[in-house]
């Protein structure tokens, strides 16, 4: 990604981005929850940013090391201008809610609740938020560090394949 464009993005964002680095030539913008949406429209309409694909959505526990505990990590790839961008927006452990972008990348979907089982990351306004990996009754979030190694689980009825289809 060429200078003028990640300026464009600091300049339209300069009151809401945090932080931005450059990985291995990868943009990494760190924006404020509240941005996130603008954030994300922003990259995808704009068109010389133009950032086609959510390529993937995930988190990252940082228990005991940072205050903002929890990290989600946004990955962006524009296919006609061929270059790639990472976002991240923080989480308080007391407040794990962020507004979902399923509605500006229907591929978020999958994402979204992919990190809500396994981390609790609770991302408002999605369409289907349940657990996507786990069965419904698992108590907990296993890629949170402070899950239990040893913990047990409830045992459940195995369902047939239809009760398994069945939403909640």
């Amino acid at each position: 990604m060429n200078r003028e464009v990640i300026e464009k993005i600091r300049g339209s964002f300069s009151s809401e981005i945090i932080s931005f680095y450059e990985d291995r030539d990868m943009p990494e913008f760190i924006v404020k929850r509240d941005a996130l949406l603008r954030f994300v429209k922003f990259l995808k309409e704009e068109s010389d940013i133009k950032m086609e694909q959510l390529t993937d959505i995930t988190a990252v526990d940082w228990y005991k090391k940072k205050e903002e505990r929890f990290e989600v990590v946004y990955h962006f790839y524009s296919y006609s201008l061929n270059h790639r961008l990472r976002v991240k927006v923080n989480l308080r452990e007391d407040d794990v809610k962020i507004p979902s972008i399923t509605d500006i990348f229907k591929g978020a979907n999958w994402f979204e609740r992919e990190c809500y089982d396994m981390y609790g990351i609770i991302f408002l306004n999605h369409p289907d938020l349940r657990r996507i990996l786990l069965y419904p009754e698992f108590v907990g979030h296993p890629l949170r560090k402070d899950y239990p190694i040893d913990r047990r689980q409830p045992l459940v009825k195995l369902r047939r394949t239809e009760e398994r289809r069945e939403r909640p």
